[in-house]
C-alpha cells in the first residue's frame, strides 16, 4: 500500500501529504495517535473568533474534515455542542456552537469547497442546523462500506489505511459539559487528525476496486437527501408500549408523552432523563388519581417525580375524561411485516424469497454489504408492487421510481430480471404439470 503522502487527488486539487512537515516521516504497521501533531487548539467562543476563523479556512486548500460531536442522552434534541474542522493551511480548528451561535460565515468560506465526514447522516443534520451545507461531499464511513471493509469505524479504518490507532474513549459524554475538559479536547481534535489522509486513500481504494463511480453516486445522494418528514405519532414508539391496553390508557400515554416531550424541552434534557419510557408506560396502564398513588408506580421516585408531580397527574386525569380516544392501531404507509406476506399477498412473499437471495449473491459477487447494493426497502417494495412485466427496462424503470441509483440499477437490474423471469416459468410449467396425467406439484405464485 502506497503511504498517505503518496495518495491520488482529484484532479482539481494539489497532492495532500499525511501531515504537512511529516512528509518522509515512514509509517510503522500501527502508530497510535495519542493526541494531535499539531496540538490542541484553543475553542472558538466568540464571533469575533470564528470570523477570523472563517478567513483562515477561506484561504486554505484542499477540502475540509468536518465532524461534531453532540450530547445525546444529556441534552434535548441533536444539535451539535462542538464542531471540529481541519484543512490544509490553516489546521485544525474547534468551535463552540452555543456561543457563536449561526456558523453561515463558515459556511460561506467553505463555499465549492468538498466536505470530508465519517457517516455523514449523523453530522449533517446539526450541522445544517447551524446554517452550513456542503457543495460536494466524502463520506469516509459509507466509502469505507462500499469497498466492503470489514469494519468502518474511524479508528478501524484509519488503522487498516493509514496504520494509526486512535483513541475512542469519550464517544458518549456529556459535550453541553463547560468548560470542556482537556482530554476530550483531545479526542475531538483527533477525529479530524486523520480524515483528509483517510479520504485519499479511500479514494484510491475505491478506484482499484473499480467501485468510485459508485461512492460518488451515494454521497451525493447523501448530500442531496431531503430532511426526513416528521414522524406520525412519534409517542408510538414509546419503548414496551405493547403493554399498554386500551385506548383510554394509550391516551394517557400520548398525553403524557407529550406532556414528558415539552418539559424536557423547556429544560433542555433528554426526555429519558426526565422519566423512562417504562415509567410512561407504566402510569398510563395504572393511570393513577393521586401523588402517592403516582410516586409509588415504578419509574416515580425522588424529589423531582415529587416535584412534577401534579404535571403527570393532570395528563392522566385529561385521558380519563377525554371523550377523543386515541385509536389503538393507525393507517400506515408502511409495508406489512414480512412474515405477514404469505398471507396477504403471497404472490409478493414468493418474490421475495427468489429474488432476495440473488441480490445477496450478486452482493457477495462484488465485495460489499447486500443493503449498499440495493436498499432493502427498495427491494421489498418492489416485490410488494412490482412493475408489469418482467423486462430488464421495466425492472430498471421500477427501481429508479424507488430511488435505486444509477449504479445500482447498472447492476441489479438485469439480475432481478432474471430471477424473476425463472420464477414465473417455474410457474408456468407447474400449471401445465397440473393439467397433464398424473398432475403435478405445487408452487408459489409468481
Amino acid at each position: 500500500m502506497t503511504s498517505p503522502a503518496d495518495r491520488r487527488s482529484a484532479p482539481d486539487e494539489p497532492s495532500t501529504p499525511v501531515l504537512a512537515g511529516f512528509e518522509d516521516y515512514e509509517i510503522p504497521d500501527s502508530v497510535h495517535l495519542a493526541a494531535p501533531f499539531d496540538g490542541i487548539p484553543p475553542v472558538i467562543d466568540t464571533v469575533a473568533g470564528l470570523e477570523r476563523a472563517a478567513d483562515a479556512v477561506a484561504r486554505g486548500t484542499g477540502p475540509a474534515a468536518i465532524d461534531t460531536e453532540r450530547a445525546s442522552g444529556f441534552r434535548y434534541g441533536q444539535r451539535a455542542f462542538l464542531v471540529q474542522l481541519r484543512r490544509e493551511g490553516v489546521g485544525t480548528v474547534l468551535i463552540d456552537p452555543e456561543a457563536t451561535g449561526s456558523l453561515a460565515v463558515l459556511g460561506e468560506a467553505l463555499s465549492g469547497v468538498e466536505w470530508v465526514l465519517h457517516a455523514a447522516t449523523q453530522d449533517l443534520p446539526s450541522l445544517r442546523a447551524l446554517d452550513m451545507e456542503p457543495d460536494r461531499l466524502f463520506d469516509t464511513e459509507l466509502g469505507g462500506r462500499i469497498a466492503g471493509l470489514p469494519r468502518v469505524g474511524l479508528a478501524a479504518e484509519t488503522e487498516e489505511l493509514l496504520g494509526y490507532t486512535l483513541a475512542k474513549e469519550h464517544s458518549a459524554v456529556d459535550w453541553s459539559k463547560r468548560p470542556l475538559p482537556r482530554d476530550w479536547l483531545n479526542y475531538a481534535a483527533l477525529d479530524v487528525e486523520m480524515l483528509i489522509p483517510l479520504r485519499w486513500a479511500m479514494e484510491e481504494l475505491l478506484r482499484e476496486q473499480g467501485k468510485l463511480e459508485w461512492a460518488l453516486q451515494e454521497f451525493e445522494a447523501v448530500r442531496t437527501a431531503p430532511p426526513a418528514p416528521p414522524r406520525k405519532d412519534p409517542w408510538r414508539r414509546t419503548s414496551g408500549i405493547n403493554k399498554v391496553k386500551g385506548r383510554r390508557q394509550l391516551t394517557a400515554l400520548r398525553l403524557l408523552w407529550e406532556e414528558r416531550e415539552r418539559l424536557a424541552q423547556y429544560k433542555d434534557l433528554s426526555p429519558s432523563r426526565l422519566l423512562p419510557d417504562a415509567a410512561l408506560v407504566a402510569a398510563a396502564s395504572a393511570m393513577p388519581r393521586t401523588v402517592p398513588q403516582l410516586l409509588a408506580t415504578p419509574g416515580f421516585h425522588g424529589r423531582q417525580a415529587a416535584r412534577e408531580a401534579p404535571r403527570w397527574l393532570r395528563a392522566i386525569a385529561e385521558a380519563r375524561n377525554a371523550t377523543d380516544l386515541v385509536p389503538v392501531t393507525v393507517r400506515s404507509d408502511a409495508l406489512p411485516p414480512v412474515k405477514a406476506w404469505e398471507v396477504k399477498r403471497p404472490e409478493a412473499a414468493a418474490r421475495l424469497k427468489v429474488l432476495k437471495p440473488a441480490v445477496t449473491e450478486l452482493a457477495e459477487e462484488h465485495g460489499l454489504p447486500t443493503e449498499n447494493l440495493l436498499t432493502p426497502e427498495h427491494l421489498r417494495r418492489f416485490c410488494w408492487q412490482p412493475p408489469k412485466s418482467t423486462a430488464d427496462h421495466a425492472v430498471a424503470d421500477r427501481l429508479r421510481d424507488l430511488g435505486a441509483r444509477p449504479w445500482q440499477v447498472e447492476l441489479t437490474a438485469p439480475v432481478l430480471g432474471s430471477a424473476w423471469r425463472e420464477l414465473r416459468a417455474l410457474k408456468r410449467a407447474a400449471r401445465q404439470a397440473e393439467h397433464a396425467p398424473g398432475g403435478g406439484q405445487d408452487l408459489p405464485a409468481a
